[in-house]
C-alpha cells in the first residue's frame, strides 16, 4: 500500500477523554440520513410493497415463503435461549433489564447551538459522544457538561469541490472493534477518514481510487479492516497498514501539524443492477456479521445484498426487499444472526442462513415519516421514527414493549395496552425564509431520529437528528436515562 503524508491545514483537535472500553456502546445503530428527507415527510403512510424477485444463480434460488418469527426462531440451533447464551439467572437478568429499560429512561436535551441535522453518533466512553452532521461538522459532546469540541477533518490531496458537494455531510461514524480507531467522512464526503482513539488523531485517509460520491456507511470487519458503501454504488474495503497506527510514521511534522496518510481501497465491488432501477443502486446502509463473516448491504433499487467478506469482497446473493421505499437502515443481531431492514414503514427481518426467506415485517407507521435509525440488543429492537419517537419491539413476542398501567389497591401495574413511545423533545429550528414560506411558519415540527445508540453499562440512550423535510435547518440530541 503507498502511503504519502499530508498536513493537516486546520488546528489540531484537543485529545478526548479516555474511556474504559466497558462503558462504549454494545448496541449502535444504523443512522439514517436525510437524502430523501422531504420525500418522507409527504410520503403516504403505507409503503407499496414490491415483487419478490432475487437476483440468485440458478442453483440457490429458493421459493421465499413468511413463516412465524417464533416457529422461526424455536426451529433454529442458535437462538436466545437463556439470554442470548448467558448462563442461567444472569442471562435471565439481563433480559429482564433491557425489557424493563425503556419505560424508565427519561429525557435530557443537549443543547448543539446551530448545528445542521446530526446523522451519526458513537459513544466513545461514559460521558463523551462523537457526532457527525449534514453541516459536515464532527464534533464531540460532553453529556454531562454539554461542552462540544469540533474535530478538524481531514482533506484530500488534490482539489476535489468540483466534483463534490460538502453540504451532504458526515452520514457515518463506526469504532473498530478494540475501540482504537474511529472512520468516518473526510472534508470531502466521498472520502473515507481514519482517527486515532483515543486521541482523534488522524491517521489515514482514503482518498485515492475509491468513491466517486457521498459515503453513506460503514462497517469495521476487523480492528484493521473496513468496508464504505457509497451513493455511488460500490462498496470498498479498505486496509489500514499497522504501521500508519503503531508510530513508524511520524505524527506531526516540523511545524506541529498533524499528519496522516493517503491509502487506496484493497477492493471495490459494484451493486448489480436490478430490471426494475439499474440507476438507483445508491448503497445506503451496511451491517457486517462477525460470526459469519458476512456483509450486509441495502440499496436505494430495493434490495439487501450479502457478501462474503475475507481479504475481499464475493457476492453471495441480492434479493429484492418486500418494502422499496426508502431502505436506509439496516442493522445485524449477533444473537438471532437476523439482519433487519427500516423503509418507509416497516421493519423487515432478513435470515440468508434459512432458505433467504423473508420474515414477517413490523408496520411501525408513524405520520408515514418511515424508520431512520434502527438498533439490535439481544430480544429488544429499538425504532427511531421520521415523527420524534422511539418504539421498541420485542422480537421474541412479536410485539411492541406497552406502557404500564397504574397499579390499584388491589393488583400490581400492568400492559396498559398502549404502545410504549419515547417522544423526543423540539430541539432548535431556524426560522429563515424557507421555514416560514414553504411550512407556514409551524412552530412545532417534529424532528427525524436519524441516530441513536445506547450504552448499555451506564443505562444512557443518546439519540439525536433534525427536521426531516430537506430543506429545513435545524437539530435535536437528547441524552435519556
Amino acid at each position: 500500500m503507498a502511503l504519502q503524508q499530508t498536513g493537516s491545514r486546520k488546528r489540531k483537535a484537543p485529545a478526548i477523554e479516555a474511556g474504559a472500553a466497558g462503558s462504549s456502546s454494545q448496541g449502535s445503530a444504523a443512522g439514517a440520513a436525510g437524502a430523501a428527507g422531504a420525500a418522507g415527510a409527504a410520503g403516504a403512510a403505507g409503503a407499496a410493497a414490491c415483487p419478490e424477485g432475487p437476483l440468485l444463480p440458478k442453483k440457490q434460488r429458493r421459493r421465499a415463503t413468511r413463516r412465524s418469527l417464533v416457529h422461526y426462531l424455536k426451529g433454529r440451533e442458535v437462538g436466545a435461549r437463556g439470554g442470548a447464551g448467558l448462563p442461567g439467572s444472569e442471562g435471565e437478568l439481563r433480559g429482564y433489564a433491557v425489557q424493563k429499560l425503556p419505560e424508565l429512561l427519561r429525557e435530557r436535551e443537549l443543547a448543539l447551538g446551530t448545528l445542521n441535522k446530526v446523522f451519526a453518533s458513537q459513544w466513545l466512553n461514559g460521558r463523551q459522544v462523537v457526532c457527525g452532521t449534514k453541516c459536515n461538522t464532527l464534533f464531540v459532546v460532553d453529556v454531562h457538561s454539554g461542552q462540544i469540541t469540533r474535530i478538524p477533518l481531514m482533506r484530500d490531496r488534490g482539489p476535489w469541490l468540483a466534483q463534490a458537494q460538502p453540504t451532504c455531510g458526515i452520514h457515518a461514524i463506526e469504532l473498530n472493534p478494540s475501540k482504537t480507531l474511529l472512520a468516518t467522512g473526510g472534508e470531502n464526503p466521498n472520502s473515507l477518514a481514519v482517527y486515532h482513539l483515543p486521541t482523534l488523531d488522524p491517521v489515514c485517509l482514503g482518498d485515492r481510487h475509491g468513491h466517486k460520491d457521498w459515503i453513506f456507511s460503514i462497517a469495521w470487519m476487523s480492528d484493521t479492516v473496513a468496508v464504505s458503501g457509497s451513493r455511488d454504488g460500490t462498496v470498498a474495503l479498505w486496509r489500514m497498514d499497522p504501521d500508519v497506527f503503531n508510530g513508524s510514521i511520524a505524527w506531526h511534522n516540523d511545524a506541529g501539524l498533524p499528519v496522516y496518510a493517503h491509502i487506496r481501497p484493497r477492493d471495490v465491488e459494484t451493486i448489480p443492477r436490478s430490471s426494475t432501477s439499474p440507476s438507483n443502486r445508491k448503497v445506503r446502509a451496511l451491517a457486517f456479521s462477525g460470526k459469519n463473516q458476512e456483509l450486509g448491504a441495502v440499496s436505494l433499487d430495493g434490495y439487501f445484498h450479502l457478501w462474503k467478506a475475507r481479504g475481499a469482497l464475493s457476492r453471495l446473493l441480492s434479493v429484492r426487499l418486500p418494502y422499496c421505499r426508502e431502505n436506509v437502515c439496516l442493522t445485524f443481531c449477533d444473537e438471532l444472526s437476523l439482519y433487519a431492514v427500516g423503509s418507509q414503514s416497516h421493519v423487515s427481518f432478513l435470515d440468508p442462513r434459512q432458505g433467504h426467506q423473508n420474515i414477517r415485517p413490523l408496520c411501525s407507521r408513524e405520520g408515514g415519516t418511515g424508520v431512520r435509525s434502527l438498533s439490535f440488543y439481544q430480544h429488544v429492537v429499538t425504532v427511531g421514527t421520521g415523527h420524534g419517537s422511539l418504539l421498541f419491539y420485542d422480537i421474541r413476542a412479536q410485539r411492541f414493549l406497552e406502557e404500564r398501567a397504574s397499579a390499584s389497591r388491589d393488583s400490581s401495574p400492568g400492559p396498559s395496552g398502549r404502545k410504549l413511545k419515547l417522544t423526543c423533545g423540539r430541539g432548535w429550528l431556524n426560522h429563515d425564509d424557507l421555514w416560514v414560506n414553504y411550512f407556514g411558519g409551524m412552530g412545532d415540527f417534529p424532528n427525524a431520529l436519524y441516530t441513536h445508540c445506547y450504552n448499555w453499562p451506564e443505562m444512557k440512550l443518546f439519540v439525536a437528528g433534525g427536521p426531516l423535510p430537506s430543506g429545513l435547518h435545524g437539530n435535536y440530541a437528547g441524552l435519556w436515562t
